[in-house]
This record gives structure tokens, C-alpha cells and sequence, in this order.
């Protein structure tokens, strides 16, 4: 597995290298080299290598923020096992996890981290906010037409569309008069927030009536987030990585990070017999971008140190703002 978006450059508190070694034990994996990559954004990573030769991409996932409190790690196990489960019914481009001993798809490392263990794959990552070319779009919609027409694993999470930490963003905006004492981004994140509070408060306002209105749609096996940062341009196709997000959903939640167009729908389309509704994907590009200010603005209220990754956050933070409050419809 290739993760593709920079970020991530501080490594998790708590785990040391010995420690991971000994977990990758589980997989059989002698390791002679283990190397950082700063890459992804939420999961932290190594490349791991034994004197076979061999390598594998190691995720070490933060269960804090894998699902609500006390369910992360069934929230993960649950989606790695709908990885795994998804390959195994021939679907060749999900890149899933490897077993370990015993066949878990993950292992417990401490009580707040999980280990997975990928494939490494050979080929072209490509980054969050790349624009993908015509022929490489309609391999990536052929792709996620032919999974969302799959039969569901038993293990598939349903995922609502109800945005997480919804009441904490809530929250944040009713404090934004008072003083956030987090660390250093905490004043500009509240002065940010009590600045546009008004227009945030109208989108989350608009989210509500959408999802009202697309109350009922089918429900299918989505990725969850299948844009260029999870794409690997492999020698026989596009494959897709990360899948934490997967689960049961609209179609329109990965299709609006993909579709460019009338004629990428009009092919969907035609490989499904549902046609997307452009409604529903709108409703998914603003709850994405609800859903990134509630995640940055939690963390940046919350006890943090300046670093590289709170630096990144801060301008994710003003830069989804600012495009959740340019795009607000007009009074």
C-alpha cells in the first residue's frame, strides 16, 4: 500500500520502534530495516523490510480516532475486515490488509493504537487535489461503479450521514466569545470561528435540510473517500488504498470526489442503472467540508504543541472556512 497525502510528520506519543517490531512478529515479519513516512494525514506509517527482501507499508492507527468512544477498534477491525472480505470476492484493485497469525486483519498495539499491515504496491500515488485526466477519472468511476454493485460483507459499517463531533463544532461556536487556551493555534482558531460563526451556522443549517431531503436513497459499499491521495496508478489499473472509511452508504459519497462531469455520470450510469443525483453529491461536498472544520477546530481547542502537524491543521482550518463561507448561499 502507497499512502499519498503529506502530512503526518510527527510520530505517534508512545510508540517505540522495538515495540512495533515485536507486533510485526505476528505477521511473520523478521525485520531488518523500518523506515518513518511522513505520508497520510490521521494514520501514521512505515516502510518495513526483512532480509528476505520483501517489503510491506505498516499503518499504525490512532483508535481515538477511529470511531466513537470506547469503538474504535471494532469500528477499525469492522472496516479492515470489509477490506479484506471485498478482495476476497474478486475485487483485485482493494488493496486490504495482510492476516496476521490467527487471520486478524489488525493487531492491538497498547491500548490506544492498532497495527495493520499492507502490501506494499509499486506504482504512481498521486495527492489529494490532483486533477485526474479523463481516462484515468473514468477508470476510477468504472472502478467504483463495479463496487458499488457489490454484494456488502457482512462486516460492512453503515455510515450515516449524520457528520461526527457535530455537537462539539456546535459548541465550539457557541464558546468562540470566550478564550481557548489549547496551545499556540487556539486564539486564532476561536477568533477564526467567532468571525464567520454566523455563515457557519447557516451551512450547518443547509446540511440539515439536505439530508432531509435525501432521506431514503439506496445504500451501497462505498470507499468513503476515493480521491487522487487514495488512487495508486498500479501497472494493471488503478487501485484504491485506506480503507478505514468504508462502509454502506449513498453511491453519491465517493462519486462527488471523482465525477467531473455529465459524461462520467452518464458512464456510471450506464454500468449501474442508478443515476447520481447531484443534489446528493453536493450534500456530501459540504458535509465533507463541515466535517474537516469540526475535526480541525477539536484539535485546536484541545491541549496541542506547535509542530509541523498542528501548523498543517491551522491552515487546513482557514482554508476549509474560507471555503465554507465563500460558497454559502446568498440571503
Amino acid at each position: 500500500m502507497v499512502a499519498n497525502l503529506a502530512g503526518m510528520k510527527d510520530r505517534p506519543a508512545g510508540v517505540g520502534e522495538w515495540a512495533l517490531r515485536d507486533a510485526l512478529e505476528k505477521w511473520g515479519i523478521g525485520v531488518v530495516s523500518l523506515e518513518y513516512a511522513p505520508v497520510g494525514f490521521g494514520d501514521y506509517h512505515w516502510i518495513a523490510a526483512d532480509a528476505g527482501g520483501p517489503r510491506w507499508f505498516v499503518t499504525v492507527a490512532d483508535l481515538t480516532q477511529k470511531g466513537p468512544a470506547g469503538g474504535g477498534e471494532s469500528a477499525l477491525r469492522r472496516a479492515m475486515d470489509t477490506a479484506v472480505a471485498l478482495r476476497a470476492q474478486g475485487l483485485d484493485f482493494v488493496v486490504a490488509p495482510l492476516a496476521a497469525a490467527g487471520g486478524e486483519s489488525l493487531q492491538l498495539l497498547g491500548p490506544r493504537y492498532a497495527v495493520s499491515v499492507f502490501p506494499l504496491v509499486s506504482g504512481r500515488p498521486g495527492e489529494f487535489g490532483d486533477r485526474l485526466v479523463a481516462g484515468e477519472r473514468r477508470k476510477i468511476v468504472e472502478m467504483l461503479a463495479e463496487l458499488h454493485r457489490t454484494t456488502p460483507p457482512p462486516s460492512t459499517p453503515v455510515r450515516p450521514l449524520r457528520v461526527p463531533m457535530r455537537d462539539r463544532l456546535e459548541e465550539a461556536i457557541e464558546a468562540s466569545g470566550g478564550v481557548w487556551r489549547g496551545g499556540p493555534y487556539a486564539e486564532p482558531a476561536r477568533a477564526l470561528v467567532a468571525g464567520c460563526a454566523g455563515k457557519l451556522r447557516e451551512r450547518l443549517a443547509e446540511f440539515d435540510r439536505r439530508v432531509d431531503e435525501a432521506s431514503g436513497a439506496d445504500l451501497v459499499v462505498t470507499h468513503g473517500e476515493p480521491h487522487p491521495g487514495n488512487v495508486v496508478m498500479a501497472e494493471g489499473g488503478p487501485v484504491l488504498v485506506d480503507w478505514d472509511t468504508v462502509g454502506l452508504a449513498p453511491p453519491e459519497r465517493d462519486l462527488w470526489l471523482v465525477a467531473d462531469g455529465p459524461d462520467d455520470l452518464a458512464r456510471y450510469a450506464d454500468l449501474t442503472g442508478r443515476r447520481p443525483d447531484p443534489a446528493v453529491m453536493e450534500l456530501f461536498r459540504l458535509r465533507w467540508a463541515i466535517e474537516d472544520v469540526a475535526l480541525y477546530v477539536e484539535d485546536l481547542r484541545s491541549p496541542h504543541e506547535l509542530s509541523a502537524d498542528t501548523r498543517a491543521a491551522w491552515e487546513a482550518l482557514t482554508g476549509t472556512v474560507r471555503e465554507l463561507t465563500d460558497s454559502a448561499p446568498k440571503s
